[in-house]
């Protein structure tokens, strides 16, 4: 075999083929340059800032992070825990952030601040108070704020004044930084926002103190203290989140926090008053409130309900160029773009993200007809134009008349990304040593969206075991038009098995009744859908054989996986769970409340879907794999499991992965938990 590389090697090393492809675009509004990130080979973890020229279609590296960053890479807890929110396994320059003209950039390397002037690449570094978290320059490009140790600075680029705009009053305050919740399930990152003319800047307190400590410890390293973190989890308290203005004072944001206690999203333009969007703790309310800064008052612009849970949209809510409220709402059985009091997107088309917002109309991701695709749309006043022509799953940025178009499909690996005005910014991703064979389908009676993969040179009326690889759960598909999305499934699919992917409900991109499907439900709905994708596939490929089932799956896949193996064993044989929600009181408040409800008023949903008490039901194989240094689902979900199945005298594998946290970015540990879970699967499907 010579030099050839293993796929779970090549999969583990290139970080999922990942590394050294183009993200994080920004388009200048002057339509002369697109900036974007990327690592230097398939294998570097270290992104740099580059530029793509839309005149000569030629990159230039701007900012190089081995030339700033002489020494290793040393980040702050803090900066770790927020890569952690953001599934961001990569090394170097993982953000960056412009002036409204992207003139300059900022961005941080190992907590040390960095300016650059986009036009020279001449780079400077700012001196900073402590280990520098989200740095942002301020529309102007006057100001550069930034966090350290929970305090927001702000910095005068002209005489270098360093000034604290807002010091944390207490040791479990923050200013300036997105709270545990906020970043891990609604999709806000960040904690300050600077006004149009940079002269004021708004920004979160959060006050953990209320939230439970939970103590996550490191068995291999008994001398390591136990790191301590606030987990809020379903029922408990939350981080009580306030809002101020800062510009020559202090000006607190009011409204019925009581009501209204989540903070969304907020959004500051030149077009109006900043939006902060907010919602009550069940999710089912959600207000947009204008804030006058002079006095920090709030005025209600809308007020949504809904009977289940109202989704956050990102890029939304926003001020259109004239002034009107855009937000997205389920109406009907869509997600539907709203623009003043008039929906602007048909029945149907189920918008995912807002993009960009001009005066030429809205630029929106959105799924119609076939939720495995995402296309990009520009829907102006009563016109709604598709601008990605192609199948597959797309996303954009835009300005100053340039789209830049990011492509992912089953005809080619990874993404492509064209530039409007001609050309396409590379890529160095490496290319898999396989290739998917993949099957599209749509099954039985609820239409499910399926993937169905054979060994490559499977030669027909062979019988093979099957293998599930679902995620299953809400907010995340699987199964997508995307040839990178299986190359997992196709590996093991090689080893001998014929892999199903199936999306139940719940998942999106079908539209607010089906996300809805799984509402105090988790087990049942999304169980029985993989159970009749399984059976419908199989009365059409006769090659199944279903005395031979498996499942695995992360994370909401690894609950399914133990779910499926404890509740239905007449179908499944065996199973891997990995970081498996196990005990749904053990997870966080946003995510699992919106879905099951308070446990304290409906305890009888989270026994339905907790799977502790199914502990002395196991007959079949299990395998729970779990990272101890997991912060989101615990280990003491596999735990606590683990031992109610060993209470109940019941035979299981766990596997734990000392250091690991929710991600698995270790070469050597992503690579072998591939090999261990093929070899657990051979042996238990024998």
């Amino acid at each position: 075999m010579g030099n050839e590389i293993s796929f779970p090697r090549q999969h583990a090393r290139t970080q999922r083929f990942t590394l050294g492809a183009p993200r994080t675009f920004t388009a200048a509004p002057d339509g002369a340059k697109v900036y974007f990130l990327r690592t230097a080979t398939a294998t570097s973890r270290a992104n740099g800032l580059w530029a793509f020229d839309t005149a000569t279609r030629s990159e230039t590296l701007l900012a190089d992070p081995g030339v700033l960053l002489t020494d290793p890479e040393d980040l702050s807890p803090e900066e770790r825990a927020r890569r952690e929110r953001t599934r961001e396994s990569a090394a170097g320059i993982v953000g960056y952030a412009t002036d409204g003209e992207a003139r300059q950039a900022v961005f941080a390397l190992s907590g040390r601040l960095f300016v650059i002037e986009l036009a020279t690449a001449a780079v400077r570094e700012l001196p900073v108070a402590g280990a520098a978290i989200d740095p942002r320059l301020d529309p102007t490009g006057r100001k550069v704020g930034y966090v350290a140790a929970g305090a927001l600075h702000v910095v005068d680029l002209e005489t270098g004044a360093d000034r604290v705009v807002a010091s944390p009053d207490g040791p479990d305050v923050t200013w300036g930084l997105a709270e545990f919740i906020a970043a891990e399930e609604m999709g806000r990152y960040r904690g300050y926002w600077f006004s149009p003319d940079g002269e004021r800047v708004l920004a979160a307190r959060a006050d953990n103190a209320p939230v439970p400590r939970w103590h996550i410890a490191d068995p291999a390293n008994p001398g390591t203290p136990a790191a301590e973190i606030a987990y809020p989890a379903a029922g408990e308290a939350n981080a009580v989140v306030e809002l101020a203005v800062f510009g020559a004072g202090r000006t607190d944001v009011t409204w019925d926090r009581e009501a209204f206690p989540y903070v969304n999203a907020v959004s500051w333009t030149s077009h109006g008053k900043p939006l902060v969007q907010v919602q009550s703790r069940d999710q089912r309310r959600v207000q947009v409130l204008a804030v006058d800064v002079e006095t920090g008052a709030t005025e209600v612009v809308a007020d949504d309900t809904d009977p289940h849970w109202l989704e956050i949209v990102p890029g939304a809510p926003r001020w259109t160029p004239d002034g009107e409220l855009l937000r997205v709402l389920p109406i009907g059985d869509a997600n539907r773009l709203v623009v003043g009091d008039r929906p602007r997107t048909p029945d149907g088309f189920q918008v995912r993200a807002v993009l960009d917002v001009a005066a030429d109309g809205v630029l929106v991701t959105a799924s119609t007809d076939d939720p495995t695709q995402t296309h990009v749309f520009l829907v102006g006043d009563g016109e709604v134009t598709r601008l990605s022509t192609e199948d597959g799953v797309h996303g954009a940025t835009r300005a100053g008349g340039v789209l830049v178009l990011s492509r992912s499909s089953m005809d080619h690996f990874g993404s492509k990304v064209t530039v409007s005005t001609g050309g396409e910014i590379g890529t160095f991703a490496e290319t898999p040593v396989l290739t998917p064979d993949v099957r599209l389908l749509t099954v039985g009676e609820r239409d499910l969206r399926a993937a169905l993969l054979f060994p490559r040179g499977h030669v027909p009326g062979t019988k093979l075991p099957v293998l599930l690889d679902p995620y299953g759960g809400p907010h995340a598909q699987r199964v997508v038009s995307a040839r990178n999305a299986y190359l997992a499934s196709q590996w093991l699919a090689d080893q001998g098995f014929a892999v199903l992917v199936v999306d139940g409900r719940g998942t999106p991109g079908r539209g607010p009744a089906w996300e809805r499907e799984i509402a105090f439900d988790f087990a049942g709905a999304t169980l029985e859908d993989q159970v009749d994708a399984l059976h419908a596939v199989a009365a059409a490929e006769a090659d199944l054989d279903l005395t031979r089932v498996g499942i695995r799956g992360w994370s909401y896949g690894g609950y399914l996986a133990a779910l499926a193996v404890l509740r239905r064993p007449d179908v499944f044989h065996a199973g891997i769970a990995g970081a498996p929600v196990t005990d749904w009181r053990l997870y966080d408040t946003h995510y699992t409340e919106r879905y099951l409800g308070d446990p304290a008023q409906r305890p009888e949903v989270y026994d339905a879907n907790s799977l502790i008490a199914d502990a002395p039901k196991l007959e079949r194989p299990l395998m729970i794999v779990h990272g101890l240094a997991d912060d989101n689902v615990v280990a003491a979900h596999t735990l606590r499991l683990s031992s109610a199945l060993l209470a109940a005298g019941r035979p299981h594998t766990v596997l734990p992965l000392s250091g690991v946290t929710h991600m698995t970015p270790q070469e050597q540990v992503a690579e072998n938990l591939l090999l261990l879970q093929v070899d657990f699967l051979h042996r238990a499907l024998s």
